[in-house]
C-alpha cells in the first residue's frame, strides 16, 4: 500500500507537528509506504494535490483538520474523475467534524491509520458550490450567517483547542444579527428572517455540534438547517441542544433535504465551507451522489 499524505504542520494551532514522528512510525509498523508532503501556507494543499500525478498511489490522505480536508479534496477534484484515487483522513486538527462521521474521535489518528490499513472503501456524496465568485467542493458543510461569523471568531481562539468553537458561538450571541433569506430547496421557495443556514453533507460541524442529525453521507441529498430570528435568551437556551441534535425540535428551526439548494438572497454574504471562508451568495449547492471513494 502506497499513500500520499498531505500533512498540515499548522493544524491544531501547530500541535499536529508533534505527532508526525509517531504517525510515520505507525505507518512503518504496518508496512504502509507513505509519501509525506507538508503544507506551508493557506491553499498549498490544493496546489500540491493538483500538481502531483496520482497514478502511483493507492490513496490520498488529508492529515489535519476540516480545513485541510477541504483543500485536499479540492486539489483532488482538479484531476479527471477517472484518475481520482481513494480519499482518507488523519484527524490531527482542531475541528475534526468529518472524521466523526467515519466513527473517528478527534485526534484518533492511530485508529485512522488502522482504518487505512484495512484498505476498505465506500462511495460517498460530495457537495459542489457554484457561488457568485467561486466554485468548489466540500465533504462536510457549508454555512452562511451566524455560523460563519462564529467560525471566524473561532480562528482567534484555536489555541484553546476543542473549546474554541463553543466560546466563539457564545461570543457571537452578544452581537446577534439577522438577515432576510430566500432560497429554493426540495421544490419549494423558502423565505425567513434568518440567523443562519447550514447545508450539510454529514452530521457534525465544529468539534461536537450535531448540526444535521439526520444527514447521511451517501443518500444523494444535502440537509438544510435554518434558524430563524429569535431572542438572545432563547438562542442561549437552544445552543446547548446542538450537541445532541435536539435543536431541530425548536419551532425556530426548519430542516429540509434536497439534492440542489439555491440561495437567492441576500447577496454578497460570506459562505463558510468546512471551517474555511470561500465565496459569497447567491449560490447553487448540488449533491454529487456517491462521487468519491473514501477509506472506511
Amino acid at each position: 500500500m502506497n499513500l500520499l499524505v498531505i500533512f498540515n504542520p499548522s493544524a491544531a494551532y501547530g500541535r499536529s507537528i508533534n505527532k508526525l514522528a509517531d504517525i510515520r512510525a505507525r505507518f512503518d509498523s504496518l508496512g504502509i509506504q507513505a509519501t509525506f508532503m507538508p503544507t506551508t501556507h493557506a491553499g498549498h494543499a490544493v496546489e500540491l494535490v493538483a500538481n502531483t500525478p496520482l497514478s502511483g498511489y493507492d490513496g490520498l490522505i488529508a492529515a489535519g483538520g476540516d480545513g485541510t480536508i477541504f483543500e485536499v479534496l479540492n486539489g483532488l477534484y482538479r484531476h479527471p474523475k477517472a484518475k481520482r484515487i481513494p480519499f482518507g483522513v488523519l484527524p490531527v486538527g482542531t475541528g475534526n467534524a468529518f472524521a466523526r462521521d467515519l466513527g473517528l474521535q478527534p485526534s484518533a489518528w492511530r485508529e485512522a491509520i488502522d482504518l487505512l490499513h484495512r484498505c476498505q472503501t465506500r462511495e460517498v456524496d460530495v457537495g459542489h458550490v457554484k457561488s457568485a465568485d467561486e466554485s468548489y467542493y466540500f465533504l462536510n458543510i457549508v454555512g452562511m450567517g451566524f455560523s460563519v461569523d462564529a467560525g471566524i471568531v473561532a480562528q482567534k481562539f484555536k489555541f484553546l483547542g476543542n473549546a474554541a468553537y463553543t466560546l466563539a458561538t457564545l461570543w457571537k450571541v452578544l452581537t446577534l444579527k439577522c438577515y432576510p433569506l430566500v432560497l429554493e430547496a426540495d421544490g419549494k421557495t423558502i423565505t425567513s428572517n434568518n440567523v443562519f443556514i447550514t447545508i450539510s453533507n454529514t452530521r457534525y460541524t465544529g468539534t461536537h455540534f450535531l448540526i444535521a442529525p439526520d444527514a447521511i453521507i451517501d443518500d444523494g441529498l444535502l440537509d438544510v438547517t435554518i434558524l430563524e430570528r429569535l431572542p438572545r435568551r432563547r438562542l442561549l437556551k437552544l445552543f446547548p441542544t446542538i450537541y445532541s441534535g435536539s435543536h431541530v425540535e425548536y419551532q425556530e428551526v426548519s430542516t429540509y433535504q434536497s439534492a440542489t439548494i439555491k440561495i437567492l438572497s441576500p447577496a454578497a454574504m460570506q459562505l463558510g465551507p468546512d471551517g474555511e471562508l470561500c465565496g459569497s451568495s447567491p449560490a447553487e449547492i448540488t449533491c454529487l451522489h456517491k462521487d468519491l471513494a473514501i477509506f472506511v
